[in-house]
Parts: structure tokens; C-alpha cells; sequence
């Protein structure tokens, strides 16, 4: 069996990890790597196959940013031919960005089956371009993987439920796997933070929260009148709108320093003392590794995170201060995303569906 797996920004290559590791598992199965060029930074890109040890891209159609509709037609007409080439028995796509919608799309108009993983995911918001990608997604989708019971009751109310399987989240599977391979390592942070005492980790960069010069700056006057050091990685988009604004990002209890390979993302989060995102991926990493999260947006995709205040929405920025420094919950955290073996479940459905 063949399974072609589409991938193009960093959370996806993460996901891609657990399940390239899995399809090595399986003699019948060959796997084939897709990158879009979505995410083309080497910090963004190229240090995630490294790190995480995901085998090269069999195919890198290096199509680079641009705006949405450009980007994702791009990324459309590079499909069709790496598709009419290698006929996968499968297309897999992963969460929900436009390398999901353009694989996805490509795959449907060529009649060749499409796998999602990561489906039934809403936020409800259709301000999101990210909403859009993964419903359009789910509904052409012929196999929808789903992380979370609370995901299969969305696909369900969507008349998606024949389709739907849950196997677990396969981003548990790496950070878990990831955690335990750095644990008691010296967190990676920007000049100016000590390791041993209490930090916060930060990383912000949606267009909601970086495209409006005075929400932006109301964010970061809030997390440099912190207490205690925050490390802010920043994002590209981020780093940009920023100087396009007149923002500085350094003072106060804030210290820049540019995003980290993902062992040393997860092992600053381990030992952070909070983090505050507007990443989808991170609220979930946070909540895993048991530290409090602050999520700069007005709803979640992750809404289990939310349960005992682990995670908080503030979509008000003048709180994110309080926030931030609130107490740490004492409360248990479920499993609601899985055991670690979710990537080994969406392969073998992939399988046994073939």
C-alpha cells in the first residue's frame, strides 16, 4: 500500500513525524513525503526533519508564501503532477492549513482516496482561514481521523459519522516521546533568562493578533509588565508586523529570541512556569506537559485543554497580565489525546480501508 502524505508548515511536520515512524513499522506499506514549501524558513522548515528525524521529502514543490488564494493554487497545480506520477492508494493530509485544502483537493479531483488526520477539529470561527481549510477538508475527505471523542461528535453533527474513526492525537505520540528524550536538559532560552527560576514561554503570530497595530501593541505592553521573564520565540509574521508597526518586542519582562527546534520548544514548556500562545499545536503541548497556557484568541479547536483552567482564553489583551500569573491548577489532566500509539492506529486504518 501506498500513502502519500501532503505536509507544508511546521505543526504538520510534527505530525508527520509520529506517522512516518509508524508507516517504517509496517512492511506493506511504502510512504511517500510531500512538502508544499508552505513553510519555507529553515527554522520553520528544514531544523523539524532534522530534529524529529523525519525521513527527506520524496518531493519539495518549494512554493513559498503568497497570499491565500495564491498560495494554495500554487500549490494545486504542483499536485497534479506529483499525483499522475505516483497514483498513491492513499493521500494523507494534516490539519488545517492550505497545503491540507490544495492535497486534499487535488487528490479528490484526480478520484484518489484522501485520509484526514486531525479531523472534526472547529473553533466555530470563520474568521479563520484555518475553520474553512479543515471543514472543506472533512467534508471531501473519504477516511476522517479523528484525535478526540469531542472531534467525532462535530463530524458526526455534520452527517460525517461512517466516515470518522478516532485513533488518538499523533502530536501526543512525539511530544511525549520528544519530553522524555530531554528531560533534565538545560532549557534553551534567550540571553537574559535564567533557566533555574520561574519563565514563561510565548509565541504569538495570527493574523487576529498581529495585523492590528494596536492589538499587537496591547499584547506584548502586557507580557512585558509580567513578573517574572517570558522567552518569546518569534515568528516570522510576527518579527515583521512588528517592525511594520513601530513595536518593540524586547523590555520589560520580555526577551526575543527566534523559534527553536522542537525538542527545545518542548523542553523549555516542560520547565516553563506558563505559556501564552495563539498556536493551536502548543495549547495542546502545554496542557500535556502540564503547564498552565494563556491563549490569546477568542475560542479553541482544543477545548478539552480548557477543563480546570490549564487553559485559559483572553481575548482581551489588558488581561493577559492576571492571566499569565494566575495560580497553577491542582487539578489531574485526563488523557483525553491518547496513549502515544496514534500514529500506529491511523496507518493500520489506512490498512485496513485500502
Amino acid at each position: 500500500m501506498k500513502i502519500l502524505s501532503v505536509v507544508g508548515a511546521r505543526p504538520q511536520f510534527v505530525k508527520l513525524a509520529a506517522i512516518a515512524d509508524a508507516a517504517a513499522q509496517r512492511d506493506d506499506v511504502e510512504h511517500l513525503i510531500v512538502h508544499t514549501g508552505q513553510h519555507y524558513d529553515a527554522a520553520m522548515s528544514d531544523v523539524f526533519f532534522a530534529d524529529l528525524r523525519i525521513p527527506a521529502p520524496d518531493v519539495n514543490l518549494a512554493i513559498g508564501s503568497g497570499s491565500h488564494g495564491r498560495q494554495t493554487g500554487a500549490m494545486l497545480a504542483g499536485m497534479d503532477e506529483v499525483l499522475e506520477e505516483h497514483r498513491p492508494d492513499w493521500t494523507l493530509v494534516y490539519g488545517d492549513t492550505n497545503s491540507t485544502l490544495a492535497g486534499t483537493l487535488s487528490a479528490v479531483k484526480m478520484h484518489l482516496k484522501v485520509a484526514h488526520l486531525e479531523a472534526g477539529l472547529r473553533s466555530f470561527n470563520r474568521r479563520m482561514p484555518e475553520e474553512h481549510n479543515r471543514v472543506l477538508t472533512d467534508h471531501a475527505a473519504d477516511l476522517l481521523l479523528a484525535p478526540t471523542e469531542v472531534a467525532r461528535t462535530h463530524l458526526a453533527a455534520e452527517g460525517l459519522a461512517e466516515r470518522t474513526l478516532v485513533t488518538g492525537d499523533v502530536m501526543t505520540d512525539v511530544c511525549l516521546r520528544v519530553a522524555a528524550s530531554v528531560e533534565g536538559a538545560e532549557p534553551a532560552l534567550p540571553e537574559g533568562i535564567d533557566p533555574t527560576a520561574e519563565f514563561a514561554v510565548a509565541t504569538i503570530h495570527r493574523a487576529d493578533n498581529t495585523d492590528d497595530p494596536e492589538r499587537l501593541r496591547a499584547i506584548i505592553r502586557s507580557l512585558q509588565a509580567l513578573e517574572m521573564p517570558l522567552a518569546l520565540f518569534a515568528h516570522p509574521r510576527l518579527v515583521a508586523k512588528a517592525k511594520d508597526a513601530g513595536i518593540e518586542l524586547s523590555g520589560g519582562a520580555v526577551h526575543v529570541g527566534a523559534p527553536v527546534a522542537y525538542p527545545d520548544l518542548v523542553g523549555a514548556v516542560k520547565q516553563a512556569r506558563a505559556v501564552v500562545t495563539d498556536s493551536g499545536g502548543l495549547q495542546k503541548e502545554a496542557y500535556l506537559l502540564g503547564t498552565p497556557c494563556s491563549t490569546v484568541r477568542t475560542e479553541t479547536e482544543w477545548v478539552e485543554t480548557l477543563e480546570d483552567d490549564w487553559n485559559r482564553l483572553v481575548p482581551d489583551p489588558s488581561e493577559l497580565t492576571a492571566a499569565v500569573s494566575r495560580p497553577r491548577p491542582t487539578a489531574d489532566r485526563p488523557a483525553h489525546y491518547g496513549d502515544g500509539r496514534a500514529a500506529l492506529r491511523s496507518v493500520d486504518a489506512l490498512r485496513e480501508n485500502d
